[in-house]
């Protein structure tokens, strides 16, 4: 299923995401002339960065969100533009790339077995992936919180039939899915990169977008902040540490593979 996300929403909510990108962005040796595709590209923020750094290349931003593209076309320079497309589509990802890159978005995509072969179809000899996304342990208080409200007899009916949205492997079984591919070379290596938000509030606008999104969508109106509420309260409760901040766990599963 394909989530609609508030991009401009995104963009005051996601400074821990931005951060893993910038880390995962540093660790590319870029030429300045490379073709680079990104996946979940959000609100472009990220892929605004990998321009500056290609400015005789070029780089594409996807996005499976018309919401999140809409703010990403904010970036939009002559190197750099953006498309809305599904990740899960392999056509979306053309041919000819030095660099497929993607952070905080491919737990989104259930199925890497696809993914991978369309990466490694799509990049050029010698180019590389460069993945950041979710693995086991991610978000537990979350996870646990939405899972119980989920459960409760005002909300049960309509989460019959609810397909689990993120995908979170263990990394040793991401290691050995990596290896299945031919690349020259792979590094898989997992970041433990909990985080203590600032105060309620910021962790309020994490919890809207994008966590609740996938959740909120298969409530009717009426019950759609009655939900919303009963999952803050439960994060506060779970997560709120004596000094006012809130916790939570993040889990990276980190891939550089080179074809």
């Amino acid at each position: 299923m394909t989530h609609e996300f508030d991009g401009e929403k995104y963009r005051l909510a996601s400074a821990h995401q931005k951060e893993w990108g910038a880390r995962l962005i540093g660790e590319l040796r870029l030429a300045g002339t490379e073709r680079i595709l990104d996946l979940g590209c959000g609100d472009g923020a990220l892929t605004a960065q990998l321009a500056a750094l290609v400015p005789q290349g070029a780089v594409t931003g996807i996005d499976a969100s018309a919401g999140m593209i809409a703010a990403a076309r904010s970036h939009q320079a002559a190197n750099l533009s953006f498309k809305v497309a599904d990740i899960n589509d392999g056509q979306s990802f053309g041919s000819g790339f030095d660099v497929i890159f993607s952070n905080a978005a491919l737990h989104w995509v259930a199925d890497h077995q696809t993914l991978l072969g369309n990466a490694l179809r799509a990049l050029n000899g010698g180019g590389a992936v460069a993945f950041s996304f979710a693995g086991e342990g991610n978000c537990a208080n979350f996870i646990r919180v939405v899972k119980a409200a989920m459960q409760l007899p005002q909300f049960a009916r309509f989460f019959s039939g609810f397909a689990w949205p993120w995908y979170m492997p263990d990394l040793a079984a991401y290691r050995q899915l990596v290896r299945g591919f031919p690349f020259a070379e792979s590094s898989v290596r997992g970041e433990n990169a909990d985080r203590y938000f600032t105060d309620q509030e910021t962790m309020i606008k994490w919890i809207d977008q994008p966590s609740l999104v996938p959740f909120m969508q298969c409530l009717p109106g009426e019950f759609k902040e009655t939900f919303r509420q009963c999952v803050i309260a439960r994060m506060i409760e779970a997560s709120l540490q004596p000094d006012g901040r809130c916790f939570e766990t993040f889990r990276r599963i980190n891939v550089i593979a080179r074809k």
